[in-house]
C-alpha cells in the first residue's frame, strides 16, 4: 500500500493535499465555533425558559446543529480554502517552478482532485446517512422547545387511499385535534359515504382517531340516508398528526423513509411531493460541488497577481454568493414553479461546472 502511494503520490502532492485539507478543516472549525457562539446568544432565552439541561443542549441540539452547518457550509468553505492557499502559493512563486519542471497543469491538479475526493466521500456519507439522523435530533429539540412557533396547516385536503379522502379546517398540534373534520369514501367518481364531525382527536396510545359529534350520510344512487348527532366513533386511518403540520422534517428522514413518504405523497397529493423529491435528489448531487468549486478556485487563483491574495479572495466571495443565489432560485422554481426537482438540484453545479471548465481553459499553464 505504501509503495503504491509513494508511486502515485509524490512530495509535492502531499504538500498540496496537506495545505488543502489543513486550510479546509481549520476554516471549518473556526466558522463553526463562531456560529455556535452566536447561536447560544440568540437562543439563550429558549434554553432558560424551558429549563433545558446542559446534556440536552450539547447532545441533542448542538449534536444536530453542528453537523447540519458543517454539511451546509462545506462546499463554500472548500471553495474559499482552495482560493486562499492556492493564491498564497502563487503569490510566493511556488506554482511557477512546478509548471516549469515539465509538469502539466492537469498533473498539477491531481492532488486537488485527491483532496476534493476525500471531501466528496465525507460529504456523500454525511448527506445520505449521518445528517438525517443528526437533523432529527435538532428538529425534535426545536419543536419541543418552541423554536419554530405554530407550524400547523389550515384547510388540509388529503387522499388516504384509492377511495378515502380527508379534510380538516384547522388543527391544534398541542391536543392533536382536527376541527371541522370531513371523511369521504368514494367508489370511483361516486361518493358512497360522508362523515362530517366537529372534531377528530388522535389517540397516540391506540393509534386511532376519535371522531366526536358527527353525522354520516350514506349515498346509494338517488337514495340517501342521514344519521346525525352521533356522539363518538373510533376509526383507524392512514393519517398521522404530522400530516397536519408544516413539515420541516424531510431532512431528518432516512432515505428509506423518504422514499416511502414520496410514494404515499404521490397518492395523497398534499402538495409536498416536490419538497421531498428535491430533498432526496439533493443528498446525492450536493456533494459534487466539492469538485465543481475546487476547479473554479484553482483556475482563478493559480495566477500571480499584483496585490497578493486579496483579489482572488474577493472574486471567490462574489462567486460564493452567486452560487447560493442560483441554488435558492433553483429551489424556488422547483417547489413553486414547473421546474423538475432533479433538474433544480443539478442547475447550480451544472452552471458553475461549465464556468469552471471555461476558467480552467483560460488558466495559466
Amino acid at each position: 500500500m505504501n509503495a503504491l502511494l509513494n508511486r502515485y503520490i509524490k512530495i509535492i502532492d502531499r504538500y498540496i493535499i496537506g495545505k488543502y485539507l489543513g486550510t479546509f478543516f481549520f476554516t471549518m472549525v473556526l466558522i463553526i465555533v463562531i456560529s455556535v457562539v452566536f447561536d447560544i446568544s440568540e437562543h439563550m432565552d429558549n434554553f432558560l425558559r424551558n429549563n433545558t439541561t446542559i446534556y440536552d443542549i450539547a447532545f441533542k441540539y448542538y449534536a444536530g446543529f453542528i453537523p447540519f452547518y458543517i454539511n451546509l457550509l462545506s462546499p463554500l468553505i472548500n471553495f474559499l480554502a482552495v482560493i486562499y492557499f492556492t493564491a498564497k502559493m502563487a503569490n510566493q512563486t511556488e506554482i511557477v517552478p512546478i509548471l516549469s519542471g515539465k509538469a502539466s497543469f492537469n498533473r498539477f491538479l491531481r492532488p486537488y482532485f485527491v483532496a476534493a475526493s476525500i471531501i466528496f466521500v465525507l460529504s456523500f456519507f454525511a448527506n445520505v446517512y449521518l445528517i438525517p439522523f443528526t437533523n432529527k435530533l435538532k428538529i425534535d429539540f426545536e419543536n419541543t422547545h418552541g423554536f419554530n412557533g405554530d407550524a400547523s396547516k389550515n384547510d388540509v385536503h388529503l387522499q388516504l387511499d384509492k377511495n378515502t379522502y380527508a379534510y380538516a379546517n384547522t388543527y391544534d398540534p398541542n391536543t392533536h385535534t382536527a376541527y371541522q373534520f370531513v371523511l369521504e369514501k368514494m367508489d370511483g367518481d361516486l361518493m358512497r359515504e360522508k362523515i362530517v364531525a366537529n372534531m377528530a382527536v388522535y389517540d397516540s396510545v391506540k393509534n386511532v382517531w376519535s371522531i366526536k359529534n358527527y353525522s354520516v350520510r350514506y349515498i346509494n344512487g338517488l337514495r340517501e340516508t342521514l344519521k346525525v348527532n352521533i356522539s363518538n366513533k373510533d376509526t383507524v386511518l392512514d393519517l398521522k398528526p404530522s400530516d397536519f403540520v408544516v413539515n420541516n422534517a424531510y431532512p431528518a428522514m432516512s432515505l428509506r423513509e423518504l422514499n416511502k413518504r414520496i410514494d404515499k405523497e404521490k397518492i395523497r397529493g398534499a402538495g409536498d411531493l416536490k419538497d421531498m423529491q428535491y430533498e432526496k435528489y439533493r443528498r446525492f448531487v450536493y456533494p459534487l460541488s466539492s469538485f465543481v468549486l475546487m476547479l473554479i478556485g484553482v483556475s482563478i487563483s493559480s495566477r500571480k497577481v499584483r496585490g497578493g491574495i486579496g483579489l482572488p479572495l474577493g472574486i471567490g466571495l462574489f462567486l460564493c454568493f452567486a452560487y447560493i443565489v442560483v441554488d435558492k432560485f433553483a429551489l424556488v422554481f422547483a417547489i413553486k414553479g414547473s421546474l423538475s426537482p432533479i433538474a433544480a438540484v443539478f442547475i447550480p453545479n451544472g452552471l458553475f461546472g461549465l464556468l469552471g471548465l471555461y476558467l480552467l481553459a483560460k488558466a495559466p499553464k
